[in-house]
């Protein structure tokens, strides 16, 4: 009896150390594996599946639209969220959508255009001069206990590094078509920019006006690959997290329009502002989807 007992208990033991040493291997295997209790290797593993051919004869309609995508939205935030560039190891591995384009620029994974065409590639050490760039600002004056200025106030030189905090916005520009072969409207999101806020001191006064920093093509395979290994929080289930390509491609964001193809080549904001520009953007995403609609009336 005794030595049946002995035997149970060595195996116990060995079970248990072996599960102990399969663990400590799961959670060395990656940063993601940190902080959860299993293996996640189809999301590091997964690829974008190409879109599908398309013929020039099958597209029978097609317009162009600009829209701005706002992190500041309650339904946007998992694109501006989690805030730090260190997300990898206290966020199960998500990543905010402004960092994550930025390392992939920086590290040489995908391109960088000066234009929403493509047509113009920015070389990356200028790109990340105008990123990281050093400001020279004036210091106060000094004075002492009698109020005699010791020092009137020297220019001093400020770095400031890229921080995804400063980025609360993007600019995608997409094509809506309808494909002939099943009469259905259809999108695609032809690339998409960075925008930040470029703030700068007039006369006592804090100015920031939107700057688009460079684009990306939305129809390479590179970048929407790395967008599929890059999940984004789902408040339902962290277990089905949709990733990025996900989210484009599913439409799973508020966005406004700001542009569509017109004979003047201008932006809403051209032509109206305030409320008159907020319902011209509805009147153009109506517009649209009563084509697809009219196409089945008789």
């Amino acid at each position: 009896m005794k030595k049946v007992l002995y035997g149970l208990s060595l195996i116990i033991l060995t079970l248990g150390g072996l599960s102990v040493s399969a663990q400590n291997i799961i959670d060395s295997e990656d940063d993601n594996n940190l902080s959860r209790f299993y293996s996640r290797k189809m999301t590091q593993t997964k690829q974008a599946i190409p879109y599908p051919y398309l013929r020039e004869s099958d597209v029978i309609w097609e317009t162009c639209i600009w829209r701005t995508i706002d992190f500041r939205e309650k339904f946007n935030q998992f694109f501006y969220f989690p805030k730090g560039e260190d997300s990898v190891y206290n966020n199960q591995g998500r990543t905010n959508l402004a960092y994550l384009v930025y390392k992939s620029a920086a590290n040489g994974e995908i391109e960088i255009f000066d234009d929403d065409e493509l047509k113009i590639p920015i070389d990356w050490e200028n790109m990340y001069r105008k990123l990281n760039k050093a400001d020279t600002t004036m210091t106060d004056p000094v004075y002492d206990e009698y109020g005699e200025i010791i020092d009137e106030g020297h220019d001093t030189i400020k770095y400031k590094s890229f921080t995804s905090d400063d980025y609360y916005k993007i600019h995608i520009k997409e094509f809506w078509y309808i494909d002939k072969q099943d009469t259905r409207m259809k999108v695609r999101i032809r690339s998409m920019a960075l925008v930040d806020e470029n703030c700068k001191e007039i006369d006592g006064e804090m100015e920031c006006n939107p700057t688009t920093r460079f684009w990306i093509d939305m129809d390479d395979m590179r970048v929407r690959n790395i967008f599929a290994r890059t999940p984004v929080y789902d408040i339902y289930n962290n277990s089905t997290e949709r990733s990025y390509d996900e989210v484009f491609i599913s439409r799973y964001f508020d966005s406004f329009v700001t542009r569509e193809t017109n004979v003047y080549n201008r932006e809403i904001h051209d032509y109206l502002t305030g409320e008159d520009a907020q319902l011209e953007s509805q009147s153009i995403e109506e517009r649209i989807f009563d084509i697809e609609s009219d196409m089945w009336e008789y």
